[in-house]
């Protein structure tokens, strides 16, 4: 972890995005105000590895974000792990921001449900070698962290988010946020069924799923990102 005093912080939101609605954007933007982000890089994937699969193809998932986030600045959208030939893991897409931005302090956010399940993720104990961990508080999950998870919270949690400009990597800091509760699975299902998810993201989001025909056979499974 090399020593970089008051740098920026770059923040890292991984998903799906199947498809993009107004959770996600409003945790990106509220992390963003919250620690003093100079950014937030929305990084859809490609082949989600611990999902079985997606409902909306790569190329219409990068579409739907780039629309939720026009003339939001602080907003990117990353496409690196679309344009991968390979599965899409973390750690990969960690070490080539790394190379990109040698000087940043990286911050990967990830749910408390996802950061519970951190040690089944490929090279997981090297995440914190390249990033930041900023796990978001998700309102109706009970956080209840292993005894792995627990001891490298006592080694690395940060009490005040100040220490995440202190090093460009190494610690974990955990942020609640406000209560959208709204799922991605809740959106693909209630398309299929015939009903309005107007109000649950961006209506230009919508509008490209009714242009396209996307999700009208819905979601068999549970997943919420």
């Amino acid at each position: 972890m090399a020593q970089h005093k008051k740098t920026p912080l770059i923040g890292i939101m991984g998903g799906t995005f199947d498809p993009i609605h107004f959770g996600h954007l409003r945790t990106a933007l509220e992390l963003k105000q919250i620690l003093g982000l100079e950014g937030v890089r929305l990084v859809p994937c490609k082949d989600p590895v611990h999902k079985d699969q997606t409902f909306g193809s790569a190329m219409d998932r990068l579409g739907m974000l780039h629309l939720a986030i026009a003339n939001t600045p602080g907003l990117d959208v990353d496409d690196t792990e679309i344009r991968r030939h390979t599965p899409s893991y973390t750690i990969d897409t960690l070490e080539s921001t790394r190379d990109t931005l040698p000087e940043a302090s990286l911050c990967l956010i990830m749910g408390s449900d996802s950061f519970e399940s951190l040690p089944t993720w490929k090279r997981w104990q090297h995440l914190l070698d390249l990033a930041h961990i900023i796990v978001v508080m998700r309102p109706g999950h009970t956080f209840s962290p292993s005894t792995e998870i627990k001891q490298l919270l006592v080694e690395r949690q940060l009490a005040d988010p100040q220490g995440l400009r202190e090093l460009t990597s190494g610690y974990i800091y955990l942020q609640a946020i406000s209560a959208l509760d709204i799922s991605a699975t809740t959106i693909r299902n209630q398309i299929a069924t015939g009903y309005d998810p107007r109000f649950l993201l961006p209506n230009s989001v919508l509008d490209y799923i009714n242009e396209h025909q996307l999700y009208l056979t819905g979601s068999p499974d549970k997943t919420t990102i």
